[in-house]
């Protein structure tokens, strides 16, 4: 540890009297010009400086946490299952097999398929399209145009604006009326089985 340095009057005190010592005591005298000759009194070691801290490694950069994905509502879907079986006999239709049928025997089921689903479209869905110009008509997507309302089809090249020909206008439900469950209900249970006494 180094000492503190004495004030500026201890310092002239200490002057004066050295004086007076080197003057009366040779052999002091002797001592103070050999320390001169040799450059001082010996000097504390100077401090070492610590050594610089390693460089932290930047920080890996963190991806952002993926994007949590919804889950529809099992009993939503199986509920509108449900209806379009009991409408429309769905699940009996898409479960057969149609190959052994001829082309008119799929079109009379299809026609009865098609006015039931229709008609569960009706009742629980209210459906407007997508986009308002009419199918063929050209238009132009400019940019930040709804990508998740919007899907763009063909040779895709570059950034919006695009202008291209709408193929289909799309769908969007702007209101929904499943009928409410009551807390039995088990909407697994998309047709009940038949059994005729």
């Amino acid at each position: 540890m180094t000492p503190t340095p004495p004030s500026l009057m201890s310092r002239i005190a200490l002057a004066v009297s050295s004086f007076f010592a080197i003057v009366g005591n040779p052999t002091f005298a002797a001592d103070v010009s050999r320390l001169r000759a040799e450059g001082g009194w010996p000097q504390a070691p100077e401090p070492t400086p610590a050594p610089a801290p390693a460089p932290k490694p930047a920080p890996a950069p963190v991806a952002p946490p993926p994007p949590v994905l919804q889950v529809a509502p099992d009993t939503a879907a199986l509920q509108l299952l449900g209806l379009l079986q009991r409408e429309a006999r769905f699940i009996d239709f898409m479960q057969e097999d149609i190959a052994p049928y001829s082309d008119s025997e799929i079109g009379s089921a299809t026609r009865v398929v098609h006015e039931g689903c229709r008609k569960v479209l009706r009742e629980h869905f209210t459906l407007e399209p997508v986009r308002s110009e009419s199918e063929g008509e050209r238009l132009t997507l400019p940019v930040g145009f709804d990508a998740a309302a919007t899907r763009i089809t063909g040779n895709v090249v570059g950034q919006a604006p695009f202008t291209g020909t709408l193929a289909h206008r799309g769908w969007r439900a702007t209101d929904t009326r499943l009928p409410q469950l009551a807390p039995q209900h088990d909407a697994s249970v998309l047709a009940q089985a038949e059994v005729e006494l």
